[in-house]
């Protein structure tokens, strides 16, 4: 959500509502939510915001599969934290879902082009992905191997999703 404005994140974003909405008329079978839990002690107040966030998705019947974080230095010496496994987490649960028949149809929130591949192997089970991507954040080899090319999410689109308090 960065790549549109850096106030964007993800603890006040309604993604059941939104996936609702993209999905239209389809049955919802299963949403994840894929990500690397914080530490209390590094930042506590951003733990706290992540943790609320994650107990509403639950709440929604989000089921939240939990990756690891690694910690490396930028270029300017600052200590960064990235979440690692999600790409390959994903792309097995998919491939899973595919081999037990879950889905038609899925939805795949990335323009990642680690996911290229993984179009294919939806086809050959008789399933199709559409990808659902960011403005300025999606891999052309994504998007050739998706048969459906997917929606772009803009700023007008996603403001309608945040959370108001």
């Amino acid at each position: 959500m960065k790549s549109i404005n850096e106030r964007y994140t993800d603890f006040k974003f309604d993604f059941v509502k939104y996936i609702n909405k993209i999905a239209k008329q389809r049955k919802i079978i299963d949403i994840y939510y894929f990500v690397a839990p914080l530490k209390q002690d590094l930042n506590p107040q951003t733990y706290s915001k992540q943790q609320k966030m994650l107990s509403r998705l639950r709440k929604s019947g989000v089921i939240i599969i939990l990756c690891k974080r690694s910690k490396r230095d930028s270029e300017d010496g600052k200590e960064i934290h990235k979440i690692k496994e999600d790409d390959i987490r994903l792309a097995l649960q998919m491939q899973k879902d595919a081999y037990h028949n879950k889905f038609d149809t899925a939805l795949l929130f990335s323009g990642d082009g680690d996911f290229a591949p993984l179009p294919e192997y939806i086809r050959e089970k008789g399933k199709r992905m559409e990808v659902i991507y960011f403005e300025n954040s999606i891999s052309i080899g994504l998007l050739r191997a998706c048969e459906f090319k997917g929606i772009k999410i803009d700023k007008k689109i996603l403001n309608k999703f945040f959370l108001r308090e």
